[in-house]
């Protein structure tokens, strides 16, 4: 005969399972807004046009940002004009070239990019602006 039931042991441990559960959520809504937060990783400040468009390039793009302080990157790496010379040779001549330039920086820069996909045998560009409010 039992005097003591199991159920009225005294609980010496902690259930784990609770709180695995709770750290599991809070990591993926970590994970979903941190890939909303990386879109944006070079900070411009874009011209402005009133007939921005906003439709998606469907066929390869290749997106060229230039800074305020005239560094360049290729898509979001930073690389100098001689580096991206060699990089446009070995990527698809039927790309878009999707140019971001700061709306400060001397439009000698832009076109200088221009030039060397051109001389690269690109001819497709867009320029990325921001629509008037």
């Amino acid at each position: 005969m039992k005097l003591i039931d199991d159920d009225d042991r005294e609980i010496s441990e902690i259930n784990m399972t609770p709180f695995v559960d709770i750290i599991l959520v809070v990591l993926i809504i970590f994970l979903a807004t941190a890939t909303f937060i990386v879109e944006g990783k070079i900070p411009l400040n874009l011209p402005k046009s009133q007939t921005a468009e906003t439709g998606e390039i469907k066929e390869r793009k290749i997106i060229i940002t230039i800074k305020n302080d005239g560094s360049i990157f290729l898509d979001d790496k930073r690389i100098s004009k001689k580096d991206l010379k060699e990089k446009i040779k070995i990527l698809n001549k039927n790309s878009t070239v999707v140019l971001r330039a700061d709306r400060n920086v001397p439009f000698q820069k832009v076109v200088d990019v221009i030039d060397i996909c051109r001389a690269e045998g690109i001819e497709k560009y867009t320029v990325e602006t921001m629509r008037f409010e």
